[in-house]
């Protein structure tokens, strides 16, 4: 490991709380272009019965190279935070294996980074998910205020949000799947409240799935994770069994940053086909009507034990 490489690593992972936790590390450095390792891990399975990895676990993987190749094009150090990922899923992925990513951010303007990166395995001409990303520069830096246990300050008054209703959790919640655990969603701690009309699910806060230390803020691949789990499980209930979701592509939009307190999301099955059915996701803190992402993916509707597409 070169000396570079190292104090990369020693500021760009050790500081972020996720990212030391899951173990990700940064392989290559060069101008515009990073590279990084996660290594294999028995909670990054997301489909026991056919032993493949959580697509969430690629995303946290690719958006972290993106922001790597992002910082390495800067010619001085700003701010920055990702605007839009897409991800697509181009072959079967397993947790017995160490995942690979080799991000370049091809064009570079004041306000915006865009980049592409693809996610390996066995070798870099296997790929297992390209990615598209774009980043804002210089976003805001600074700590927001919140008070102790991760619970944001009141709303001052006079806000525009003070006047509307405040929207309440429902009061009590469960494991999601617990007949038919998922290994990543239990990682992630994800939990279900079932509504009147919905499912509302819910990623509890903790310090693990901080991305950003100094705001501080959920590391944007964890949103993306507990989206894309939401969606796979929406879906597992509307099928009632009959078939398995299976990843074909998933997009979100980042709207604000997830400040350090529970998240919730809810999904909309947009369609169910034959073959592919159509999930949007909307991931909100406070109030539904304020979003902190978006999201949209395309799943197959694959036989349970049916390996590829």
């Amino acid at each position: 490991m070169t000396p570079i490489i190292a104090e990369l690593n020693r500021k760009y992972i050790n500081r972020a709380p996720h990212m030391r936790d899951i173990g990700a590390a940064v392989t290559a450095i060069s101008r515009a272009k990073g590279s990084m390792m996660l290594p294999a891990r028995e909670d990054w399975l997301g489909d026991p019965q056919r032993g493949l990895i959580h697509p969430g676990v690629l995303t946290v993987l690719a958006d972290s190279c993106c922001g790597l190749a992002v910082g390495a094009a800067l010619k001085e150090q700003l701010p920055y935070a990702t605007l839009d990922l897409r991800m697509d899923y181009l072959k079967s992925a397993g947790p017995d294996k160490s995942l690979h990513c080799d991000a370049a951010c091809y064009r570079l303007t004041r306000s915006v980074a865009f980049v592409r990166a693809n996610v390996w395995q066995d070798s870099a001409e296997q790929i297992v998910a390209t990615t598209q990303a774009t980043f804002m520069l210089s976003t805001a830096v600074g700590s927001r205020p919140v008070t102790p246990g991760g619970v944001a300050q009141p709303t001052p008054a006079g806000d525009a949000l003070a006047t509307e209703s405040i929207w309440l959790a429902p009061l009590t919640s469960e494991a999601v799947l617990p007949e038919t655990p998922i290994p990543y969603a239990q990682y992630l701690g994800i939990r279900v409240s079932q509504t009147a009309d919905q499912m509302i699910f819910r990623l509890p806060y903790r310090d693990e799935l901080v991305g950003n230390p100094r705001l501080p803020a959920l590391h944007g691949g964890v949103v993306a994770g507990f989206c894309e789990t939401a969606a796979i499980v929406q879906l597992i209930q509307s099928l009632a069994g009959e078939k398995f979701p299976k990843g074909i592509d998933f997009s979100i939009d980042y709207l604000r940053s997830g400040r350090p307190k529970e998240s919730f999301a809810s999904c909309e099955v947009v369609r169910i086909g034959s073959r592919v059915a159509l999930v949007q996701v909307r991931c909100w803190q406070d109030e539904p009507k304020r979003p902190i992402a978006v999201a949209r993916g395309h799943f197959l509707l694959a036989d349970p034990s049916a390996r590829d597409l």
